[in-house]
């Protein structure tokens, strides 16, 4: 399972979603963290574990709760004590998942030096954005099934429980295309990139908590089971680039995979791209000479929302979707990650 700001969450935290779900303490369990594609690269590792002949049946998946990640004192408080003067607690949902460490900045501003430099506008960001709020809401329901109500919370002492949670919060409350225009950007323009920053809460995606889970099996074990797959995995890869650059690693991962796979991009019938920003999507749409209607035709994150850990899987599972939508075929499922990193599947619908 991917997990990103694991800070208080306890030892071993894929192994404390295992025994949570039931599964036996025979299960073999990896906490996998490659920021933003954690739970990608976790259904890369049980791909390659099954193709090894290493197991049969694998979990992958990831999971966040980027609202209960706690602050962080500084190396201070430990080595010799806080002493006089301010000491400021750090924002691990930041530090540890949000923050290039190596110009030190936001990810954000990393995506606006992508976003400046292949020209796209804050007007494009925004009817992108609109279009996944759109798409979002009218998967809703045709997709209700992939979400397992969530219990809420104990309720207060004499108030009534909560009704679970069955259904993904942020898109019928956001995404009013007439109020995005007057946001202001989020993020400032790294250092030495000109132009006016463009990024902004609507177009970005939100923070959110989330899990997502695929079970991955070798055909003789399916058939043993008498389980009929989804999808057929047919090859994965991973690509990198200058750490700024993340926004588009995922073109280069995906060209990679389909090299692998033997199929030509012409010959994919959808994609999905992981919305870390709208301008990640629009830019890796032009790399690899996509069009919108083949992408994220279901919605993202933008108005799904990043659960950093999560999302990788995720979006595993909504090509499937995507591909039954479409009537079958192969697609791809991309990501990028802090770092520089990207990843991608390409599966075929069984």
């Amino acid at each position: 399972m991917g997990n990103v700001v694991s800070a208080g969450l306890g030892q071993a935290p894929a192994r404390q979603a295992a025994r949570g779900a039931g599964l036996p303490d025979a299960a073999v369990c990896t906490t996998i963290n490659k920021v933003c594609a954690s739970g990608m690269k976790a259904v890369m590792f049980a791909a390659q574990a099954i193709q090894l002949g290493h197991c049969e049946v694998a979990v992958a998946g990831g999971m966040e709760s980027m609202s209960g990640a706690p602050y962080l004192l500084p190396p201070a408080a430990r080595n010799g004590g806080l002493r006089l003067g301010h000491g400021a607690l750090v924002d691990s949902v930041i530090r540890d998942g949000l923050w290039d460490p190596y110009s030190d900045i936001h990810m954000g501003s990393c995506a606006e030096k992508t976003a400046a430099e292949r020209g796209i506008s804050r007007a494009a960001q925004d009817a992108y954005a609109a279009s996944s709020y759109a798409r979002a809401r009218a998967a809703a329901a045709v997709h209700a099934a992939q979400i397992a109500p969530l219990a809420p919370p104990p309720a207060k002492k004499g108030a009534p429980p909560g009704a679970p949670i069955a259904a993904d919060e942020e898109p019928p409350r956001g995404g009013d295309a007439a109020k995005m225009g007057a946001l202001r950007a989020a993020f400032p323009m790294p250092p030495g990139v000109a132009g006016a920053p463009t990024i902004t809460p609507a177009n970005a995606s939100k923070l959110n908590d989330g899990a997502a889970a695929l079970v991955l099996m070798s055909g003789a074990a399916a058939a043993a089971a008498g389980v009929a797959p989804l999808a057929r995995i047919l090859a994965f890869a991973d690509a990198e680039a200058a750490p700024i650059d993340f926004s588009t690693a995922p073109a280069a991962a995906v060209r990679a995979a389909l090299r692998r796979a033997g199929v030509e991009p012409a010959h994919c019938a959808v994609h999905e791209i992981n919305e870390a920003f709208s301008s990640v999507a629009l830019a890796n749409m032009e790399l690899l000479g996509l069009h919108h209607d083949a992408v994220n035709v279901h919605g993202g994150a933008v108005a799904l929302g990043h659960p950093i850990g999560a999302s990788g899987a995720r979006i595993v599972g909504a090509l499937v979707d995507a591909l039954r939508a479409r009537g079958g075929g192969v697609g791809t499922a991309s990501v990028c990650n802090g770092g520089g990193g990207g990843s991608a599947v390409v599966l075929q619908l069984m």
